[in-house]
């Protein structure tokens, strides 16, 4: 088979997968979803995911290996202006701000 056979096999996987998740998520019973905590736990996992996304993007380097750099700086201003309670355009001109110096300077 060639690359764009399998490319195409595997978005055709890729869509039904996504279709049985969604049809899994309706035939969840109404009452379920109401319990208190699963809505605690329906809050709670975007968070996680966005923290896993944060830590992987700022420490990971694509092999699996850790490392700190400018970006861990940028994210150490971000926590430091969101902790001053800043509003969200100065965190992330924070981040920016401070990678860049980082950067620039290493």
């Amino acid at each position: 088979m060639t690359s764009g056979a399998d490319a195409w096999i595997a978005i055709g996987i890729t869509a039904l997968g996504c279709y049985g998740v969604k049809l899994l998520g309706l035939s969840v019973p109404a009452g379920l979803l109401e319990r208190p905590l699963v809505k605690r736990l329906a809050a709670l996992v975007p968070l996680a995911l966005l923290a896993a996304l944060t830590a992987l993007q700022t420490f990971g380097t694509g092999s699996r290996h850790l490392v700190v750099d400018a970006r861990a700086a940028g994210l150490a201003a971000a926590a430091v202006a969101l902790l001053l309670r800043a509003p969200f355009l100065v965190v992330v001109a924070a981040a920016v701000l401070v990678t860049a110096a980082v950067r620039a300077v290493a």
